[in-house]
């Protein structure tokens, strides 16, 4: 018979990320990494009213604008944000999360509840989830 920790399957809304780290398309580079730094973070969602709507931006979106010898004290955000945002809904189990970050190569998603940003769901709060209740199940036993 299944434990519990088995039984209980978990969704987005249990692991996401939250409150987000919110910059704006006008922040520096340097901005935006000293944000994520001090909330220890890979990512910002960004708001753009006047503009394309939501966008995320990543650590790897500023490693690699300063990489290409961008100045990171000049270089605004709005030039190295993916509008192209793939959702998850909080009611999605983790797997389907891990799926669908598999299929797209990115380690984040913004979790959203019909227009509102609820959280981000990365790769790192997936794994710190299996991994206690893989430590969870071991100490039940």
């Amino acid at each position: 018979m299944a434990n519990a920790a088995q039984a209980h399957v978990m969704h987005v809304r249990e692991a996401m990320s939250k409150p987000v780290l919110m910059v704006g398309p006008q922040h520096t580079l340097r901005q935006a990494a000293q944000l994520m730094a001090m909330r220890r973070v890979g990512s910002a969602i960004v708001i753009d009213p006047d503009g394309e709507g939501l966008g995320i931006m990543t650590e790897r979106d500023v490693l690699n604008a300063i990489g290409s010898g961008l100045d990171p004290d000049v270089e605004q955000c709005a030039n190295h944000i993916t509008w192209d945002v793939v959702y998850a809904a909080p009611h999605w189990s983790l797997e389907e999360a891990a799926m669908a970050m598999a299929r797209g190569g990115f380690r984040h998603l913004v979790v959203l509840d019909g227009d509102e940003v609820l959280g981000i769901i990365s790769v790192r709060d997936l794994m710190r989830v299996w991994a206690l209740r893989r430590a969870e199940a071991a100490a039940s036993v």
